[in-house]
């Protein structure tokens, strides 16, 4: 993304905040451009932010429609809020037979008949509007109706040419709007001729909202992003995410060297860790259902609240009051860190995401809030939200560079499929992505279910390559001394291979106890 040269004059901003960015500020003046999507894309909605957006500098809109009515656009406006009073429309559309078009206002706009006259006539009453309002944006919605009064390419071609040397003329920015045709010729003959060309695509997923996404196909002179950017349409208008590109929040070499552990306010399980989780890099808490990875991410969370340090979590499997109740049985405060503004508990719905809005949610908590922590649990609830998307890992790859150049420790919950046995497997591999990885597993001891926790990776420092237990208990998590009594832990089923007897409780409440051999117990502190 980068803005035009120095020294022109300031692009006309568009009213979309994503696609300026993506524009490197809007689109340059005086020239036309193309928008083409499927009905329903958001077109039309587009083109009403477009000039409401010239409002306020006191730039006049006109808005030319052969294909919606006044009252239609009206009501597409209110929809989100906004008041077309100031704006000019002029109504080039056959009579629908709903109405007399004739009863409307006559000095609000003009009615026009194209399936009654002759292209030439419709194109000379668009461009006596124009000679008349002298307007500094217009959009003409569509050039599909202009298509089929044409009928020959070429008319069609010839009389296109002659509207861009108009309005290029006149010092307009205009927009000109058109449906998907299906096919790449009747595309070609806008395409060439325009100054850009904006995409609008949507899908529709077998469960879940539609997803909805924009591509500059063609911008002349100018550099700009040409990527795909996610985009939704809701009351207000349009919000466009731009593709996060994480070198372009890179630091400068080392800026980041030296930086403290993260440490967890449990003090066997930093022991583990050689110190803590390192700052600006990313930990996958692994393990079966129920093991306790989001309460130890809780926990995470509210050492660093303790230090006045910001974060957010984004939770996909479960809403915030289960969230919080689960905390509240375990004595840990995170509903006081909710409350005093330290932490944002943030339920997301899987079946209404994009990679790219998320994305920005993650960018405003960092960039806005100054958010240290980013916790996403689960990273399953996350790739179940886009099933569809082929570069889904790349996009997650991208979000976890970003927030390492900003310093951010982000914690990832991974769930299990199984829970005892050598069939526990996870969903998908992306052990690769993470800096650390804190593994959990159930084993059976005694007739009792336990919960061992072992570092498998870490890629900055030292630390233990010991099997501690793990369980959940008044204040947050408790880690034992390592279970070096024992071997096969991690098979959920270990065998006692120390000398004397096991001791019969492992972790007991607000205690560590030994076997019956202080010695070689299992957990002797």
């Amino acid at each position: 993304m980068s803005k035009a040269s120095a020294g022109h004059e300031a692009p006309a901003a568009t009213g979309i905040v994503g696609l300026d960015a993506i524009l490197g500020g809007g689109l340059p003046r005086g020239n036309v451009y193309l928008v083409q999507g499927d009905p329903g894309v958001g077109k039309t909605t587009l083109g009403l932010q477009f000039l409401l957006a010239g409002q306020p500098a006191g730039e006049r809109g006109l808005y030319i429609t052969l294909s919606e009515s006044r009252p239609e656009l009206v009501r597409v406006a209110a929809s989100h809020g906004w008041d077309l009073g100031r704006l000019e429309v002029v109504e080039v559309a056959p009579d629908s037979g709903d109405g007399d078009p004739r009863a409307v206002e006559e000095d609000q706009y003009d009615v026009f008949h194209p399936a009654e006259v002759e292209l030439g006539q419709v194109v000379a009453t668009l461009t006596g509007e124009v000679e008349r309002v002298r307007p500094a944006r217009v959009v003409v919605d569509s050039l599909s109706e202009l298509r089929l009064l044409a009928r020959d390419p070429l008319r069609y071609r010839r009389h296109l040419l002659a509207l861009k040397r108009f309005f290029v003329g006149r010092g307009c920015t205009v927009l000109l709007l058109e449906a998907s045709t299906g096919g790449p010729v009747g595309d070609l003959h806008s395409n060439t001729l325009v100054h850009g060309v904006l995409s609008l695509e949507q899908a529709t997923p077998a469960y879940g909202v539609k997803r909805r996404r924009l591509n500059i196909l063609k911008l002349r002179g100018v550099r700009f992003d040409d990527s795909y950017h996610d985009f939704r349409i809701v009351t207000g208008g349009l919000q466009v995410f731009p593709r996060l590109v994480a070198d372009a929040h890179a630091g400068p070499p080392g800026h980041r060297a030296g930086a403290a552990d993260l440490p967890s306010g449990a003090p066997q399980l930093d022991q583990m860790l050689g110190g803590g989780l390192p700052r600006g890099k990313s930990a996958m808490f692994v393990g079966p259902a129920g093991a306790g990875k989001s309460t130890l991410a809780d926990q995470y969370v509210l050492a660093a609240a303790s230090r006045r340090e910001a974060a957010v979590v984004y939770t996909f499997d479960e809403s915030t009051d289960t969230r919080m109740a689960r905390a509240d049985s375990f004595g840990m405060k995170l509903r006081a860190a909710v409350e005093d503004g330290g932490l944002v508990v943030q339920q997301v719905d899987p079946g209404a995401l994009a990679p790219g809005e998320f994305a920005a949610m993650v960018r405003h908590q960092v960039e806005t809030r100054g958010a240290r922590i980013v916790v996403v649990d689960s990273l399953n609830g996350y790739l179940n939200a886009t099933p569809d998307e082929r570069f889904l890992l790349v996009q997650l790859h991208e979000l976890l560079t970003y927030l390492g150049h900003k310093g951010v420790c982000t914690l990832l919950v991974l769930g299990q499929q199984g829970l005892l046995g050598a069939t526990v497997d996870v969903p998908v591999d992306v052990s690769y992505l993470a800096d650390a990885v804190l593994f959990l597993r159930y084993f059976e001891h005694a007739g009792e279910v336990r919960t061992a926790v072992s570092v498998v990776k870490k890629r900055t420092g030292r630390h233990e390559r010991t099997i501690r237990e793990f369980r959940l208990a008044a204040g947050g998590v408790q880690v034992g001394e390592p279970l070096r009594g024992f071997s096969g832990v991690l098979t959920g089923t270990p065998t006692y291979a120390g000398r004397g007897r096991p001791g019969p409780r492992l972790l007991a409440e607000g205690a560590i106890t030994g076997g019956d051999d202080a010695g070689d117990g299992p957990n002797r502190t």
